[in-house]
Formats: structure tokens, C-alpha cells, sequence
């Protein structure tokens, strides 16, 4: 198979069209070459597909059409899931023209909420391979392995180790359907070719005894990879993708909290990666707190933040948060005097015993509490915080039902007239509270995002939608950049730019029904302006960048590829 710049070509005539040299059951079984009853009467006879295809050609929006109403057949949510995981193994140009129709209504499908499921039950609803399965004992053979996948053309990899799935925790090998997912996305979103887009599960072991007792479990039945054995074996995987994936980006998924931040923190400068859990995150929900800041008449700096959860999400919302009080002239002490994190112990104090790295730059000394009311100063709670602080700003990610309460709400109210509450925890289970029991709980007046899909809210005459803190704003920008761009580390300062970015993709309509963030459906205009924002940037900091001189929207728009069929002409 022909990929990278080999996609497309000209004949003399100037009419474009793809070359292939399989033929026969090789083509139809080749996911992104095959057209299946879209194939020409011509490229039937040119590739040795008479006989193997029903005698009726058909157009590419009657194979739309047939496909969707085998998707809406489907009764349940991992139902759908499975249909289009079988579409997408068997015609990719096909799944991604599907989804690009109906975005809004299967994103919540292939990805959050219905993959958390997915991965639950992925040994027992496995179809067909996709990806790499990188274990402690094949991770030296990765040079082989990754003849599969034509290394040099791999531009994106979404790996995880599978223990920090979404709000569900460690699934095994179960968690490929994250990478399988997010990539997806990337397509959606950024355009990025599939051929070009590699999932990996590193298969470490599980500690869920569920799937350990489990004979019909794919991944490897022994407990997790730790301490030393572990970084070992991230070092030479790491190492692999370097020498075997050169070109590629890497992107650190759902892994646990101090593993995330070791990974980032070990591995930043050896190639050019990220953690979504951590910088996507923080990057989306500054993003909405920019738009909730616009609808308030008031800056970054005029609020005090509260963060319900200090793991890798948290701290990165933390992190971000204090990137962008920088950028809007706040002095380091200040920023972090802003912004307080809490974890199952309460606020987080400097004078914790066995206090966490990654936390320590939030943690406020106990000075800070002295006159305050509490049961146990060594212990504040979320509520005595709140009724000791003036906090304008309660972000959740905790992924505990209902910790956000109407006595949170209403006295934040007596801080500021239009409280900015975000319970982003999912899937919507783990959300804090939900949208609809703010707005009676403020009078209308919060400025409410989710984590989680949810349906539009009328309260008092007034239409609310309800913004969804999703990351798929971000990570495919940032990524499509990084590609184009062919920098060798993605830093924070892109992710605030992308930031900055999404902020502005919000229209006045939007703001007026309390929203935040774009609809899902405006997914690749976001992807695009976001992409677009952060190499417009290094083009004016980086005098050595080969973009310097370039027409950044062309050269995008050189980079990402359309599901439609092209002609095939064989070679």
C-alpha cells in the first residue's frame, strides 16, 4: 500500500487519482483502500474484483445512507459502538465520511461516554486486531513489528498503559479502545490519514482482580509492572518509537496520575510528546473559563480558583490555569495564590506528610487557614474552604457523584453575582453535580461546562446549552500542529495558545445561552483555527522555522486528508 505524499497523484490530463497494486480479496480487505460496492465497473475488471462484489454499483451517498440506517438499528449505545468500530475495520474512508455527517451524534458514541464500556468488555467483544500490543517481553522487537506499519509515515501515536481509563480505572488490556478512540478523533477532527495514526496498549499487567479471574481476558494475567521495572520498561519503549517511528508524535494517555507526570516529565525533551490527561485538560478548561470570563465582563485574574481533585487532570487544570495568569500580566506568587487544589485529604498543605511532587506547587501554607472555621485545620474540607475563601471558580475533577451541593453554590453566590462552576468529571455518573440542579440552585446566575454530554437546560423562560469540556477541542490541533511544524517538543506555551484559541471559537449566540464552548459538530473549524493559532505563533518566535515564509492555511490544508474515494488506477 502507497501512503504519505504518495496518496494522490496527476496524470497528464491533470485528473487526479490514487495508484494501487493489490487486486482481488487483498484490496477488499485492506481498510483504507476499499470501496466495497462503490467500486467502479472499470476498477472491478482492473483489480480482479468481478464475481467477489454484488453486480450493482453503488455511490458513495447510497453506501451512506445504508450504513446509517444500520447504525440507528443498533438498540444500544455499545451496540452502535461495535457497528462502527466493524465499519471502521473494514472501510475507513467510509466510517470517517459517516462521522463527519453526524459528529454530534456519534462522537459520545466512539469515544466518551460508550468507550469506557467498550474497554470494560473488550476481551469479550474483540474483533478484529488494530494496533500494537507492546509487552515487557516483545518491546525489544518493535523494529519488526513495526514493518506493519511503514514506521517512517506514522505521524501520531496515542499510547496508554490502561490503568487510569477515563473514571473507570486500570482495564488491562482493555484500554486500546482509548487509543483506538482518540485517533479517531485526530481523523475527525484534524484529518490526519489513519494510515498515518498507530494505537499502542503497553501491556504491563493488571491489578483489576476482575479481569485476572477472568479466563476469557486477552491481556497478560499477572500483576502490574512497578517501581524500577516499570521505568525500564518505558525507557526502551520509548527508545523503539524514536529509532522505528521518527516522525512521529506521541501522545501519553490515561495512565496513572504519578506516572503520567514521570512520563511527561522524564520524556518531554526526547521526542515530541504530550499527556492529554494533564495538558489537554488544563488547555480546555482554560478555554472555557475564558469564555465564562467574557460573559462575566471580568479577566483571569479577578477570580479565585478551586480545583475538587488533584490528580493528573487536576493539576493540570492548575497548571494551565497559572500559565494563563502569567500571560495576562499576574506576578508567580499571585497565580499561585489563586488557585487551591484539593484531594481526598482536603486542601493540600506544604506540610503534608508524604505530599506528592506534583502537588506541591499548589500547596498552600497553613498559615493561610489561621482564623478560619473548621472541624480540623489539618483536614478543610470543600465546604468549609468555600465558606472560609472568596472563590468564584469550583472545577471538578474528582469523579465523585455529587460532591458539588446548593449550599457550595449559593454561597460562592454571596462571592460574585455569576459563579463559575464546571463539574467535568465522567463519564456523567462521576459528575459532580448536575447542570440543571445549578441553575435552580443559583437563580440561573452560575456559568456552568461538563465534562460529560448533556442536554440543554431550561430554566425560567431561558434556554441554557450546556458546553462540554472536551479535550477533542485541543489535542487534535495541537497535534496536527506539532506534525506540521516538525518541532522537536510540544510545550506548555502551545497548549496555551491553543487555549486562547478555542476561547475565540465561541460566538455571541453562545455566550448568550451561557455556553462556553463550540459545538462538537464545528469540530475540524476548531481543530483548523486552533492548529492555525499556534504555528502562526512560531512563525513570529522561531526565525528558523521552514514556516517562517509559508501560507499557513495552504499548508494545513496540505497536511489533511477528506474521506472521499478517489479514482484507483493500478500500478
Amino acid at each position: 500500500m502507497t501512503i504519505g505524499k504518495y496518496l494522490r497523484w496527476k496524470d497528464a490530463q491533470g485528473k487526479v487519482f490514487r495508484p494501487v497494486s493489490l487486486t482481488g480479496t487483498e484490496l477488499l480487505n485492506d481498510r483504507t483502500l476499499n470501496k466495497s460496492t462503490a467500486f467502479t465497473q472499470e476498477e472491478r475488471e482492473a483489480f480482479q474484483l468481478t464475481g467477489l462484489l454484488p453486480p450493482r454499483v453503488q455511490t458513495f451517498d447510497d453506501q451512506l445512507n445504508r450504513v446509517y440506517d444500520g447504525f440507528s438499528s443498533a438498540s444500544t449505545d455499545i451496540e452502535k459502538y461495535l457497528f462502527l468500530r466493524s465499519l471502521q475495520d473494514r472501510n475507513e474512508t467510509l466510517f470517517y465520511a459517516l462521522l463527519s455527517r453526524h459528529v454530534e451524534e456519534m462522537t459520545p458514541i466512539i469515544y466518551t461516554p460508550t468507550v469506557g464500556k467498550a474497554c470494560q468488555e473488550f476481551s469479550h467483544r474483540y474483533q478484529k486486531a488494530r494496533g500494537l500490543y507492546i509487552t515487557e517481553e516483545n518491546v525489544d522487537a518493535m523494529g519488526e513489528m513495526s514493518r506493519h506499519f511503514m514506521g517512517k509515515e506514522i505521524k501520531i501515536i496515542v499510547v496508554t498503559d490502561s490503568q487510569g481509563i477515563l473514571g473507570i480505572g486500570d482495564q488491562g488490556v482493555g484500554g486500546m479502545g482509548i487509543p483506538i478512540g482518540k485517533l479517531s478523533l485526530y481523523t475527525l477532527g484534524a484529518g490526519i490519514h489513519p494510515a498515518h495514526c498507530l494505537p499502542i496498549v503497553l501491556d504491563v499487567g493488571t491489578d483489576n482482580q476482575e479481569l485476572l479471574d477472568d479466563p476469557m481476558y486477552l491481556g497478560i494475567s499477572r500483576k502490574r509492572l512497578r517501581g524500577d521495572a516499570y521505568k525500564r520498561f518505558i525507557k526502551a519503549f520509548v527508545q523503539q518509537v524514536k529509532r522505528y517511528f521518527p516522525k512521529a508524535v506521541l501522545q501519553w494517555e490515561d495512565f496513572s496520575k504519578a506516572n503520567a507526570f514521570d512520563n511527561l516529565d522524564d520524556y518531554e525533551d526526547s521526542l515530541p510528546s504530550f499527556n492529554d490527561d494533564i495538558q489537554g485538560t488544563g488547555s480546555v478548561v482554560l478555554a472555557g473559563i475564558l469564555g465564562a470570563c467574557k460573559i462575566k465582563h471580568e479577566r483571569l485574574v479577578d477570580q479565585t480558583y478551586v480545583i475538587y481533585g488533584a490528580g493528573a487532570g487536576g493539576v493540570g487544570v492548575a497548571d494551565q490555569i497559572y500559565a494563563g495568569l502569567l500571560k495576562e500580566g499576574c506576578s508567580h506568587h499571585s497565580a499561585r495564590a489563586k488557585i487551591f487544589i484539593l484531594d481526598s485529604q482536603g486542601v493540600v498543605f506544604d506540610d503534608r506528610d508524604g505530599l506528592e511532587d506534583y502537588k506541591r506547587r499548589y500547596a498552600k501554607s497553613r498559615s493561610i487557614s489561621e482564623g478560619w472555621h473548621a472541624t480540623d485545620l489539618g483536614k478543610i474540607s470543600l465546604t468549609e474552604l468555600i465558606n472560609n475563601h472568596p472563590v468564584t471558580v469550583l472545577l471538578g475533577a474528582s469523579g465523585i457523584g455529587g460532591s458539588f451541593t446548593i449550599e457550595h453554590i449559593q454561597k460562592m453566590m454571596e462571592y460574585t453575582p455569576r459563579p463559575i462552576i464546571f463539574p467535568l468529571s465522567n463519564p456523567t455518573a462521576h459528575c459532580e453535580a448536575i447542570p440543571e440542579a445549578i441553575y435552580h440552585w443559583s437563580d440561573g446566575q452560575a456559568i456552568v461546562a461538563t465534562g460529560s454530554p448533556f442536554s440543554d437546560v431550561e430554566y425560567n423562560g431561558q434556554q441554557y446549552r450546556i458546553g462540554q469540556g472536551n479535550n477533542v477541542f485541543i489535542f487534535p490541533g495541537v497535534g496536527l500542529a506539532s506534525i506540521v511544524s516538525q518541532t522537536s517538543k510540544i510545550t506548555q506555551d502551545m497548549f496555551t495558545t491553543a487555549s486562547y484559541a478555542l476561547a475565540e471559537c465561541v460566538n455571541e449566540q453562545d455566550l448568550a445561552m451561557g455556553c462556553i464552548y463550540p459545538r462538537i459538530s464545528d469540530l475540524k473549524a476548531v481543530s483548523i483555527h486552533v492548529a492555525e493559532a499556534i504555528l502562526t505563533q512560531m512563525q513570529a518566535t522561531d526565525a528558523c522555522s521552514y514556516l517562517r515564509d509559508k501560507d499557513l492555511k495552504q499548508v494545513l490544508a496540505s497536511h489533511m486528508w477528506e474521506p472521499v474515494y478517489l479514482p484507483y488506477r493500478r500500478v
